[in-house]
Protein backbone atom coordinates (compact mmCIF):
# COMPACT_ATOMS: atom_id res chain seq x y z
CA UNK A 1 0.00 0.00 0.00
CA UNK A 2 1.67 3.48 -1.02
CA UNK A 3 0.28 7.11 -0.02
CA UNK A 4 -0.82 10.30 -0.95
CA UNK A 5 -1.46 13.54 0.93
CA UNK A 6 -3.62 16.37 -0.76
CA UNK A 7 -1.71 19.45 0.62
CA UNK A 8 -1.70 21.66 -2.44
CA UNK A 9 -4.92 23.80 -1.37
CA UNK A 10 -4.71 27.57 -0.77
CA UNK A 11 -6.03 27.30 3.08
CA UNK A 12 -8.47 30.46 2.31
CA UNK A 13 -10.76 29.58 4.70
CA UNK A 14 -7.90 29.08 7.27
CA UNK A 15 -6.60 32.67 6.92
CA UNK A 16 -4.94 34.77 8.43
CA UNK A 17 -3.04 31.05 9.76
CA UNK A 18 -2.14 30.66 5.85
CA UNK A 19 -1.37 34.05 4.88
CA UNK A 20 2.26 33.29 5.50
CA UNK A 21 2.40 29.10 5.14
CA UNK A 22 0.13 26.19 2.97
CA UNK A 23 -2.29 24.95 5.32
CA UNK A 24 -0.03 21.61 5.31
CA UNK A 25 2.26 23.77 7.63
CA UNK A 26 -0.38 24.93 10.15
CA UNK A 27 0.25 23.60 13.60
CA UNK A 28 -1.84 21.58 15.68
CA UNK A 29 -0.63 19.52 19.03
CA UNK A 30 2.92 21.68 17.79
CA UNK A 31 3.52 19.69 14.38
CA UNK A 32 2.50 20.47 11.02
CA UNK A 33 -0.68 19.38 9.74
CA UNK A 34 1.15 17.50 7.87
CA UNK A 35 3.32 15.65 9.97
CA UNK A 36 0.19 14.40 11.84
CA UNK A 37 -1.16 12.52 8.16
CA UNK A 38 2.77 11.51 7.48
CA UNK A 39 2.87 9.61 11.01
CA UNK A 40 -0.45 7.71 10.83
CA UNK A 41 0.49 6.50 7.14
CA UNK A 42 3.38 5.05 8.62
CA UNK A 43 1.81 3.77 11.49
CA UNK A 44 -0.54 1.90 9.29
CA UNK A 45 2.29 0.53 7.48
CA UNK A 46 2.05 2.25 4.21
CA UNK A 47 5.37 2.66 1.82
CA UNK A 48 5.85 5.62 -0.41
CA UNK A 49 4.09 8.99 0.09
CA UNK A 50 3.14 11.34 -2.24
CA UNK A 51 2.92 14.47 -1.09
CA UNK A 52 1.41 17.51 -3.88
CA UNK A 53 2.20 21.44 -3.38
CA UNK A 54 1.48 24.15 -5.00
CA UNK A 55 0.85 27.37 -2.29
CA UNK A 56 4.42 28.33 -0.19
CA UNK A 57 5.06 24.26 -1.82
CA UNK A 58 8.96 25.65 -0.99
CA UNK A 59 8.15 25.65 2.68
CA UNK A 60 6.69 22.24 2.36
CA UNK A 61 9.75 20.78 0.75
CA UNK A 62 12.00 22.63 2.99
CA UNK A 63 9.98 20.99 5.95
CA UNK A 64 10.52 17.60 4.53
CA UNK A 65 14.09 17.94 4.06
CA UNK A 66 14.86 19.28 7.09
CA UNK A 67 13.03 16.37 8.99
CA UNK A 68 14.58 13.67 6.76
CA UNK A 69 11.09 12.95 5.37
CA UNK A 70 12.25 12.85 1.69
CA UNK A 71 15.17 10.34 2.69
CA UNK A 72 12.16 8.19 3.52
CA UNK A 73 10.37 7.44 0.31
CA UNK A 74 7.93 11.02 0.71
CA UNK A 75 8.18 12.09 -2.66
CA UNK A 76 7.01 15.88 -4.05
CA UNK A 77 4.37 15.84 -6.39
CA UNK A 78 4.89 19.82 -7.53
CA UNK A 79 2.23 21.60 -8.55
CA UNK A 80 3.25 25.30 -8.02
CA UNK A 81 2.50 25.94 -12.00
CA UNK A 82 -0.95 24.59 -12.00
CA UNK A 83 -3.22 23.59 -9.03
CA UNK A 84 -5.12 20.58 -9.96
CA UNK A 85 -7.57 19.62 -7.79
CA UNK A 86 -7.82 16.15 -6.14
CA UNK A 87 -8.38 14.80 -9.57
CA UNK A 88 -5.93 16.57 -11.39
CA UNK A 89 -3.38 15.71 -8.61
CA UNK A 90 -3.98 11.82 -8.43
CA UNK A 91 -3.31 11.51 -11.87
CA UNK A 92 -0.17 13.65 -12.09
CA UNK A 93 1.17 11.44 -9.49
CA UNK A 94 -0.04 8.00 -11.08
CA UNK A 95 3.54 7.92 -12.30
CA UNK A 96 5.26 8.12 -9.06
CA UNK A 97 3.68 5.33 -7.39
CA UNK A 98 4.87 1.22 -7.98
CA UNK A 99 2.49 0.08 -10.63
CA UNK A 100 0.25 -2.38 -9.41
CA UNK A 101 -0.23 -0.81 -5.77
CA UNK A 102 -3.40 0.48 -4.37
CA UNK A 103 -2.92 4.26 -3.17
CA UNK A 104 -4.11 5.51 0.03
CA UNK A 105 -5.67 8.89 -0.13
CA UNK A 106 -5.77 11.26 2.64
CA UNK A 107 -6.51 15.27 3.26
CA UNK A 108 -3.95 17.05 5.06
CA UNK A 109 -6.43 18.53 6.78
CA UNK A 110 -9.10 16.02 7.73
CA UNK A 111 -8.47 14.87 11.41
CA UNK A 112 -10.04 11.42 12.81
CA UNK A 113 -9.33 8.60 15.40
CA UNK A 114 -9.74 6.02 12.39
CA UNK A 115 -7.76 3.03 12.83
CA UNK A 116 -6.17 3.18 9.19
CA UNK A 117 -5.11 -0.32 9.27
CA UNK A 118 -8.31 -1.57 10.14
CA UNK A 119 -9.76 0.79 6.78
CA UNK A 120 -6.81 -0.97 4.97
CA UNK A 121 -7.60 -4.32 5.86
CA UNK A 122 -10.84 -3.70 4.72
CA UNK A 123 -10.24 -2.52 1.40
CA UNK A 124 -7.83 -5.77 0.63
CA UNK A 125 -9.81 -8.25 2.01
CA UNK A 126 -12.96 -7.26 -0.17
CA UNK A 127 -10.58 -6.55 -2.89
CA UNK A 128 -12.29 -3.01 -3.80
CA UNK A 129 -12.37 -1.55 -6.67
CA UNK A 130 -12.16 1.93 -3.97
CA UNK A 131 -12.89 2.38 -0.70
CA UNK A 132 -14.31 5.79 0.50
CA UNK A 133 -14.59 6.43 4.41
CA UNK A 134 -17.95 7.66 5.01
CA UNK A 135 -20.29 9.38 8.29
CA UNK A 136 -23.75 8.98 8.51
CA UNK A 137 -24.52 12.64 6.88
CA UNK A 138 -28.01 14.76 6.80
CA UNK A 139 -30.37 13.86 4.04
CA UNK A 140 -29.71 16.81 2.32
CA UNK A 141 -26.44 16.82 0.80
CA UNK A 142 -23.82 14.06 -0.08
CA UNK A 143 -22.72 11.13 -1.83
CA UNK A 144 -25.44 8.72 -2.48
CA UNK A 145 -24.72 4.63 -1.51
CA UNK A 146 -27.44 2.06 -1.56
CA UNK A 147 -27.57 -0.54 0.93
CA UNK A 148 -25.51 -2.90 0.10
CA UNK A 149 -22.69 0.39 0.35
CA UNK A 150 -22.32 0.78 -3.40
CA UNK A 151 -21.93 4.64 -5.08
CA UNK A 152 -24.80 5.41 -6.91
CA UNK A 153 -24.59 9.28 -7.11
CA UNK A 154 -24.46 12.57 -5.14
CA UNK A 155 -27.11 15.04 -5.32
CA UNK A 156 -28.14 18.67 -3.21
CA UNK A 157 -31.68 18.38 -2.71
CA UNK A 158 -31.89 21.78 -1.36
CA UNK A 159 -30.85 23.19 -4.42
CA UNK A 160 -32.64 20.21 -6.50
CA UNK A 161 -28.79 19.15 -8.01
CA UNK A 162 -27.89 15.58 -8.36
CA UNK A 163 -24.86 13.57 -10.64
CA UNK A 164 -27.07 9.77 -10.96
CA UNK A 165 -24.76 6.98 -11.44
CA UNK A 166 -27.61 4.82 -12.22
CA UNK A 167 -31.61 3.93 -11.21
CA UNK A 168 -30.24 2.52 -7.96
CA UNK A 169 -30.09 6.75 -6.96
CA UNK A 170 -33.35 7.01 -6.44
CA UNK A 171 -33.09 4.25 -3.30
CA UNK A 172 -30.02 5.45 -1.87
CA UNK A 173 -29.11 7.73 1.28
CA UNK A 174 -25.86 10.09 1.70
CA UNK A 175 -23.58 9.93 3.66
CA UNK A 176 -20.52 12.37 4.34
CA UNK A 177 -17.01 11.60 2.58
CA UNK A 178 -14.65 12.27 5.16
CA UNK A 179 -11.86 12.73 2.54
CA UNK A 180 -9.91 9.36 3.44
CA UNK A 181 -9.64 6.62 0.34
CA UNK A 182 -8.49 3.83 -1.04
CA UNK A 183 -8.30 3.13 -4.88
CA UNK A 184 -7.25 0.22 -6.53
CA UNK A 185 -4.57 0.33 -9.55
CA UNK A 186 -6.98 -0.37 -11.59
CA UNK A 187 -8.96 2.85 -10.73
CA UNK A 188 -5.66 4.60 -11.50
CA UNK A 189 -5.12 3.24 -14.81
CA UNK A 190 -8.80 3.75 -15.34
CA UNK A 191 -9.03 7.75 -14.94
CA UNK A 192 -10.80 9.29 -17.80
CA UNK A 193 -10.67 12.90 -16.93
CA UNK A 194 -7.78 15.08 -17.51
CA UNK A 195 -6.33 18.67 -16.45
CA UNK A 196 -8.07 20.22 -13.73
CA UNK A 197 -10.78 18.22 -11.98
CA UNK A 198 -12.15 16.91 -8.29
CA UNK A 199 -11.63 12.95 -7.83
CA UNK A 200 -15.37 13.07 -6.97
CA UNK A 201 -15.94 13.66 -10.59
CA UNK A 202 -13.71 10.91 -11.36
CA UNK A 203 -15.52 8.61 -9.09
CA UNK A 204 -19.12 9.43 -10.27
CA UNK A 205 -18.01 8.54 -13.75
CA UNK A 206 -16.16 5.30 -12.88
CA UNK A 207 -18.82 4.25 -10.88
CA UNK A 208 -21.12 3.20 -13.89
CA UNK A 209 -18.73 0.59 -14.78
CA UNK A 210 -17.43 -0.13 -11.44
CA UNK A 211 -18.27 -0.82 -7.70
CA UNK A 212 -17.05 1.59 -5.25
CA UNK A 213 -17.88 1.36 -1.96
CA UNK A 214 -18.19 3.24 1.42
CA UNK A 215 -16.62 2.27 4.81
CA UNK A 216 -18.76 3.40 7.53
CA UNK A 217 -16.63 5.12 10.46
CA UNK A 218 -18.51 6.17 13.80
CA UNK A 219 -15.72 7.67 15.36
CA UNK A 220 -14.55 11.44 15.29
CA UNK A 221 -13.75 13.30 12.46
CA UNK A 222 -13.17 16.93 11.68
CA UNK A 223 -12.22 19.19 8.58
CA UNK A 224 -9.51 21.72 9.89
CA UNK A 225 -10.64 24.30 7.43
CA UNK A 226 -11.25 26.74 9.67
CA UNK A 227 -9.36 28.86 12.35
CA UNK A 228 -11.91 27.86 14.86
CA UNK A 229 -11.54 23.73 13.56
CA UNK A 230 -7.91 24.00 14.38
CA UNK A 231 -9.03 25.46 17.73
CA UNK A 232 -11.14 22.95 18.55
CA UNK A 233 -9.12 19.95 17.53
CA UNK A 234 -6.58 21.51 19.95
CA UNK A 235 -8.89 20.55 22.53
CA UNK A 236 -9.42 17.00 21.08
CA UNK A 237 -5.80 15.72 21.10
CA UNK A 238 -5.90 14.53 24.04
CA UNK A 239 -8.35 11.75 22.79
CA UNK A 240 -7.01 10.82 19.79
Amino acid sequence: MEGIIFAAGLGTRLRPLTNDRPKAMVELGGKPLLEHVILKMRAAGVGRIIVNTHYFGEKIEEFLREHHYLENDVVISDERDCLLDTGGALLKARELFTPGESVLIHNVDALSNIDLQAFINYHEFNKNYASLVTQVASPERGLRFNAEGVLKGWGNRLTGKKIVVDEGFYDSQSYEFCGIHIVSPELLENIEHQGVFSIIKEYLFQAKQHALRMYLYDGYFLDLGTPEAIAAAEKQMASL
